[in-house]
């Protein structure tokens, strides 16, 4: 975690908030999409590797 961040604080002291460089508050952001995508799709088929590369083959996608 950044030394940057900054608090925000009430009368009593408890942290309410925090402030962020915004390339963290977008690699964070980042992260949340990634789990959530994750998440979302846990319990989806899987396609093993060489069955998507050869339907790419075989559609002309990939030469390789």
């Amino acid at each position: 975690m950044s030394k940057a961040l900054q608090f925000v604080t009430d009368v009593d002291g408890n942290k309410t908030a925090v402030i962020l460089p915004i390339e963290e508050y977008e690699e964070l952001m980042e992260d949340l999409h990634l789990a959530r995508v994750w998440r979302e799709s846990k319990d989806e088929e899987r396609i093993p590797f060489s069955e998507v590369i050869e339907e790419l083959r075989s559609t002309g996608r990939i030469d390789v």
